[in-house]
């Protein structure tokens, strides 16, 4: 009986076995595609807005040739088709990637610059623009880690095609992080906490003097220094106020106007990662 009972179980793997050898391997599918057709692929998946597609097809195409011209540009693509699917984390993850190892590719600015980009896009958020929203009332984290990334890539890279747009994103990234001081500074002043509304104003007055916020600042800080019984240092910034702004729309002057200056950014977004190393 044991026998009988031994024999139906190796009968039974070996048909199994066998049943495996007959059917098509799901890892070999694309196996002998060629890295052109597999890119080719992967295009035309990104153009059509499938980035999770896309994203497979890039990662076979590494796959399968690792040490092929495409390889390294398989990368980039991942990159930006998780950015353009707006997976934040996963975009990230593979710059930093691709960076790690091509630390000398011909390209590598764009992938500090698309790292910028990520941080950039998280801190004005996609939808500002519909909902009126401002950004600079949101953690400026995101602001920080976009700044950094621009300024390494203008650090590194003066002279890329991307360090134009980088210094502009950086102006207004550090409009962004002078606005949200004011925002904060409004708000203990709100709440009577003066004192801290005083030391947010001065810290958006000393870290960031070219910004725009600086105006607001400046008033604020005349009006914590009346509050706290301050009257000569409220003089004296009343003083500094007036003559660097002397038709403030804080004192009832036009000003520059009442449009947000964070409106002004409208850049059609991102280029796509560059085609240069498969052409």
């Amino acid at each position: 009986m044991q026998k009988k009972l031994s024999l139906v179980v190796v009968t039974s793997v070996l048909l199994s076995l066998s049943a495996c050898g007959l059917l098509p391997d799901k890892s070999d599918e694309n196996k002998n595609v060629s890295a052109s057709k597999l890119y080719a692929d992967a295009q035309e998946e990104m153009s059509g807005g499938h980035y999770e597609a896309a994203i497979k097809l890039f990662e076979r195409l590494e796959s399968n040739y690792p040490f092929g011209t495409y390889a390294a540009q398989a990368q980039m693509e991942i990159a930006y088709a998780h950015y353009k699917a707006q997976d934040q984390a996963e975009a990230l993850a593979a710059v930093e990637r691709f960076i790690k190892l091509h630390p000398n590719h011909p390209q590598v600015d764009y992938m500090y610059y698309l790292r910028g980009l990520i941080n950039f896009n998280d801190q004005i958020g996609f939808l500002s623009f519909i909902y009126a929203q401002d950004p600079t009332e949101r953690d400026p984290k995101a602001t920080r880690e976009a700044f950094a990334a621009f300024k390494e890539l203008v650090d590194k890279f003066p002279n890329s095609k991307y360090a134009p747009d980088s210094i502009a994103r950086m102006n207004y990234l550090t409009n962004a992080m002078s606005q949200y001081e004011v925002h904060v500074a409004n708000y203990y002043y709100r709440r009577g906490a003066y004192l801290a509304a005083l030391n947010r104003a001065q810290s958006a007055v000393t870290q960031f003097s070219q910004a725009p916020a600086r105006e607001e600042a400046l008033f604020i800080m005349i009006r914590c220094y009346d509050k706290l019984g301050m009257f000569d240092l409220r003089d004296d910034t009343q003083r500094i106020f007036t003559a660097n702004y002397p038709d403030s729309r804080f004192t009832g002057g036009k000003g520059n106007g009442d449009a947000p200056w964070w409106k002004f950014w409208a850049k059609a977004g991102p280029k796509p990662a560059p085609k240069d190393a498969v052409q």
